[in-house]
């Protein structure tokens, strides 16, 4: 028995909720999924933007706490401004998610085989293995990845505290290459890069190793053959997704903000480096300053994460294929 086979005789019952990525219909997992994640992102999509508008704000229009700039965006631009960019996230999304899947379940698989010789405990396993696949399903998917990020949360801050105003996504692709070229499509790559692949790997490999502690402390160990209800699955996959994104958040937003800042930083008076961003963060704020959106970014990842997990493993085993025993 390999780790991630699912309804096995004999096998432990946490193994029975996970499935491996040759047991999946690939056609069906791809177009369902792209629905699935599209309503998700929908519906979490208002709080990457609070948590966007938080970390670029300037000194003097900086929002005290997210529920302020809330009302303000409602307040200036009513509901739909809670959806600046949402398009340019959907359209891109779909190849970057695609990228990313397929990295992760291959490289997740073969992570597994190379530290089982290790005797390691199997939240450490599972640890290793799910963070070197986020880390890698991140480095794969950053090419598609930071130029619709760096289009989308242009479009999140336009007309907002002196940034310009774009007719939409093509628009401000267009200004940006006119501006800078393609590489302007690509500011901030390297920081997203070390800001994204770690966030990945942290998330994954909390949430691999929370769920093996949580069967555990729910009972299941070794020699528990019992296959859990569908809800009890559903439930320690939530809470592993909490955890996660809890960790996740609090390790990686001061970088999440430097890479903000920098990404739409040029439709300010001057454009500035990292250095800069960080010296003018850290004399608006002090080293608080580095954590602006953290209420925002740590509510989007937990609930980010805990939908996404549940509806991830949901679209697995809607994808498995039967087998004839």
């Amino acid at each position: 028995m390999e780790p991630g086979e699912i309804a096995r005789p004999n096998v432990p019952s946490f193994y029975q909720t996970e499935i491996n990525w040759d047991k999946l219909n690939k056609t069906k997992f791809y177009v369902v999924g792209a629905g699935i994640f599209s309503g998700v992102t929908l519906a979490l999509y208002p709080l990457s933007l609070i948590k966007t508008r938080m970390q670029v704000a300037s000194k003097d229009a900086v929002q005290k706490n997210a529920f302020s700039a809330f009302r303000n965006i409602l307040k200036v631009d009513g509901v739909p401004g809670l959806y600046r960019g949402f398009g340019t996230v959907i359209t891109g999304a779909i190849p970057a998610r695609i990228v990313f899947l397929t990295s992760l379940e291959t490289t997740k698989v073969a992570s597994l085989k190379l530290v089982e010789p290790f005797k390691l405990s199997e939240p450490v396993q599972a640890a290793i293995a799910n963070g070197i696949a986020g880390m890698s399903a991140s480095l794969c998917s950053q090419a598609v990845f930071v130029p619709v990020d760096v289009v989308s949360q242009k479009l999140m801050v336009q007309g907002y505290s002196g940034f310009a105003k774009y007719n939409g996504g093509f628009d401000a692709a267009r200004q940006i290459i006119k501006s800078d070229g393609i590489r302007g499509l690509y500011r901030g790559f390297g920081l997203s890069v070390v800001t994204y692949s770690p966030s990945s790997a942290v998330w994954w490999a909390s949430y691999g190793a929370s769920q093996h502690i949580i069967w555990k402390l729910l009972g299941h160990g070794n020699h528990d053959t019992s296959i859990p209800s569908q809800w009890k699955v559903a439930s320690v996959q939530a809470t592993g997704g909490v955890v996660a994104g809890a960790m996740t958040s609090c390790i990686t937003t001061p970088l999440d903000t430097i890479k903000t800042r920098l990404q739409v930083i040029d439709n300010m008076e001057e454009k500035q480096n990292i250095r800069q961003v960080i010296k003018t963060l850290i004399a608006e704020d002090g080293w608080k300053g580095f954590y602006r959106g953290l209420g925002p970014r740590f509510f989007t990842m937990s609930a980010w994460g805990t939908t996404m997990i549940v509806a991830y493993e949901y679209l697995k085993r809607i994808c498995l294929i039967s087998e004839e025993i």
